[in-house]
């Protein structure tokens, strides 16, 4: 019968009595900790404990080769020698566990680089790198990593393309600071809105202190099983520097040797083409070295004059157009940033700053939302932040469409054969902002702001008169279109009412670019001294011109 009694499991009198206590307590408001029961907090678990290596590997992370389509690069961290360590891959199968896979089918790759690295805590992070050869363009594989006996999970990843095919990417900003607290729901969310994408571009400062085991391991924890299947491009900021490069980058970060040549800058600056973009690194941190800073400069011209890719995104770390007040780097922008414009670079991935800021430079604006220059983006990921000023923008030539401060953000970059779409989404997963930059095989490019009910009407359209005599012609020119979105034109005198379409013009079809260009006759009912304004109507837009004055 007493068992009856006690529908709970038996146990310490005293634990049973706590959570009677606790339960009581929280349905009443209020919310006790252990130390209200007389017992001590939890000790802090050790960080040399937390992120100690052993057999199993960890830390597994994908880095591309220059040859993408063909070949994969994977670095993990484990306890084991260069004699032992390996990886095993095989072409996605239905099924693994008690489905063996077919004789044959698995291929086992030797480690070709085997890298201790020193740490922190008392111990040495040793990093293996594994490169899988002789693969099949776009084709799914399955890979683990680890010594014969200790293997990591099987994982999935899919080669690249041979030529153009449509693929997203990840951009961020500054992880660096709460990388174990705030960062990981950043990197969590940006995964559940592109789980398919190819890439993760990381603009520099990953972490806060160069040589940093805890904090190395704090951001391998926060991309978890993402950076071991989509492809990583990151380059080094400030951060990653403390009397030299850390001594982590090269053994965790194998990118292609591909550079300038400078044994200064191996595996920080080199470039990948991937799918029709081209994305190549550059390393900001060396302004005070002329030489390095040379050599990246003509080698980056060289590879933006021959680009067979339509698409160009850059990476570095020290904005072009700062966004935090007294930031500066005028070595960069006026080394690399007239490269971008001169050869139609179409992404320049920053950060930094941390605060967001993005635009172009004023002389490509082409109306309120649009403009045809280099989209410069400047972001941040992780908890730190600074406030937004504008001026090195404004003061240097350039535009700031867009800015926050005190918000972590991602960015999601989707590639098609004729249009980029980038947009910032905060952490929490809602929109911030984003563009829609359209190319034509020509090399025209047009870069316009996301739509809003906000930035689709006012005074977007622009004439190349604003005085015509009676029955005189004007060249307009409209912005934001979709292609072959079609365009109504009135004619309106300033005197009607709002709700007064005016005198019919005509149609225009939009082209590829959105773009709308056309010159009209003004009708004779425009009479000298009266004053109107174009109307553009469409299915996205309902736009105006400056007013027009009719003269003799």
């Amino acid at each position: 019968m007493s068992d009856l009694r006690r529908p709970w499991s038996t146990g310490p009198r005293r634990a049973l009595l706590a959570g009677i206590g606790a339960a009581a307590l929280l349905a009443g408001g209020f919310a006790v900790g252990p130390s209200a029961f007389g017992d001590a907090a939890p000790g802090k678990h050790p960080a040399a404990e937390i992120h100690k290596p052993s057999p199993v590997p960890d830390r597994i992370v994908l880095t591309p080769t220059d040859t993408p389509a063909t070949s994969q690069r994977v670095t993990w961290r484990a306890e084991a020698t260069a004699e032992w360590a390996q990886a095993e891959i095989l072409e996605a199968p239905k099924a693994l566990g008690q489905v063996a896979p077919p004789t044959g089918a698995v291929t086992n790759v030797k480690a070709m680089a085997t890298t201790p690295v020193n740490t922190s805590l008392g111990y040495a992070s040793t990093y293996h790198t594994a490169e899988f050869t002789n693969l099949k363009p776009n084709t799914r594989y399955t890979y683990r990593v680890g010594d014969g006996t200790n293997w990591s999970e099987w994982i999935d990843f899919t080669t690249a393309a041979t030529g153009f095919q449509p693929f997203s990417f990840i951009y961020y900003g500054d992880a660096q600071n709460y990388i174990d607290t705030a960062v990981p729901r950043v990197f969590r969310q940006a995964f559940a809105d592109r789980p398919q994408a190819k890439a993760i571009v990381n603009a520099g400062d990953l972490i806060d202190s160069a040589n940093s085991e805890e904090q190395w391991g704090q951001w391998f924890k926060a991309g978890s099983f993402i950076d071991a299947q989509i492809n990583n491009i990151s380059i080094p900021g400030n951060h990653e520097y403390s009397g030299g490069l850390s001594t982590f980058w090269r053994p965790q970060f194998p990118y292609p040797d591909n550079g300038p040549g400078n044994p200064e800058l191996k595996q920080t600056v080199y470039y990948v083409d991937y799918q029709g973009v081209r994305f190549i690194g550059l390393d900001s941190n060396l302004q005070s070295n002329a030489t390095l800073m040379a050599a990246q400069t003509a080698w980056l011209e060289g590879l933006l004059a021959n680009n067979p890719n339509k698409w160009t995104v850059v990476t570095f770390h020290h904005p072009v157009y700062s966004t935090a007040s007294g930031r500066n780097n005028p070595i960069v922008r006026a080394q690399w940033g007239p490269l971008f414009e001169k050869y139609g670079v179409d992404l320049v991935l920053q950060g930094h700053d941390h605060t967001y800021g993005r635009g172009g430079t004023v002389a490509s604006r082409k109306s309120v939302t649009v403009h045809d220059s280099t989209v410069y983006a400047v972001s941040v990921s992780g908890g730190k932040m600074y406030d937004v000023s504008g001026d090195n923008w404004t003061g240097n030539g350039a535009d700031i469409m867009s800015s926050s401060q005190d918000t972590q953000l991602y960015q999601l970059i989707d590639v098609t054969g004729d249009t980029i779409r980038y947009e910032a989404r905060y952490a929490n997963g809602q929109h911030h902002d984003g563009v829609l930059i359209r190319k034509n095989d020509a090399g025209e490019r047009t870069v316009n702001e996301i739509r809003t009910p906000e930035n689709t009407v006012g005074e977007q359209v622009t004439v190349n008169k604003t005085a015509v005599e009676e029955k005189g012609r004007i060249k307009v020119n409209a912005y934001g279109y979709d292609p072959g979105e079609e365009v109504t034109v009135y004619l309106r005198s300033t005197k009607a009412g709002e709700g007064k379409k005016g005198v019919f013009i005509g149609y225009q079809e939009a082209d590829e670019l959105g773009r709308v260009e056309f010159s009209f006759q003004v009708p004779p009912s425009a009479k000298r001294g009266g004053t109107h304004v174009l109307r553009l109507d469409s299915a996205n837009q309902h736009i105006t011109s400056p007013i027009i004055t009719i003269t003799k």
